[in-house]
């Protein structure tokens, strides 16, 4: 099976209720419709660049309290035009808040540009409030974008996690490396943007051969992220009463 050591390695934080590609507002959907999430939730986009994420948080919960967080010399931060929103700098590590400042932590295809993961994912733990939650996705077989610096496996990014006192319970797939590699070797044209809202053809590929063998969703979203170009993860901060 494709992907049997990684499934061996990570084994049930690779989902099994279904094996379609997902992205990381997904999670930000899916955290806000909890029923135990607070009220008015204090969010922090981390690498938040121009900032469009507060749209997408404010459209599922108006009483969100949204901080964006970046460092101040990026090509995304250079586009950023919106002063709606509550914008702080900082150096790429450590993070200007108190202890237990946050409910969520989003981090949407940032970690691969981060030079040092171990201590910003250390300040991540440290921010969220205890049974708080880290969402994103971040880079596997990706080609270089943006001044990135690192490519994570799933296994890799759980061993970063646990260091720094989190802990992974999801990956889940985004878009595999053939369809990206692609869409980055021809100037990244519009026509591929339909491959982040629907299944590339790759991944369709792997889904006949599922039904075919007879896959769970577990094999299947195992394949897929071994072949995957990003993947999107779901990690919280244990709670040390529980």
């Amino acid at each position: 099976m494709l992907g049997a050591d990684l499934q061996s390695l990570l084994g049930s934080r690779i989902p099994a209720d279904h094996s379609h590609a997902v992205l990381a507002d997904s999670y930000a959907a899916a955290w806000l419709a909890r029923p135990d999430r607070p009220p008015a939730p204090e969010v922090l986009d981390l690498g938040c660049g121009a900032g469009d994420s507060v749209d997408l948080f404010r459209s599922l919960e108006p009483r969100v309290r949204w901080t964006g967080a970046d460092i101040a010399e990026s090509p995304e931060v250079a586009e950023r035009t919106r002063s709606d929103a509550r914008f702080v700098t900082f150096d790429g590590e450590r993070l200007p808040f108190g202890d237990a400042s946050f409910d969520l932590v989003y981090c949407k295809q940032v970690l691969e540009h981060v030079r040092r993961p171990g201590p910003l994912l250390a300040e991540v733990a440290r921010v969220l409030r205890p049974g708080g939650t880290l969402a994103g996705s971040t880079s596997h077989l990706e080609a270089f974008h943006s001044r990135s610096v690192w490519n994570y496996t799933p296994y890799g990014l759980m061993l970063l996690l646990e260091e720094a006192g989190l802990e992974l319970v999801e990956v889940r797939p985004v878009i595999d490396a053939f369809t990206l590699v692609a869409w980055r070797a021809l100037g990244t044209p519009r026509f591929f943007y339909r491959w982040w809202a629907r299944e590339s053809p790759p991944y369709r590929a792997i889904s006949l051969v599922a039904r075919v063998a007879r896959w769970d969703h577990r094999t299947v979203n195992t394949a897929k992220l071994t072949l995957s170009g990003q993947f999107a993860f779901l990690a919280h901060r244990p709670d040390a009463g529980q």
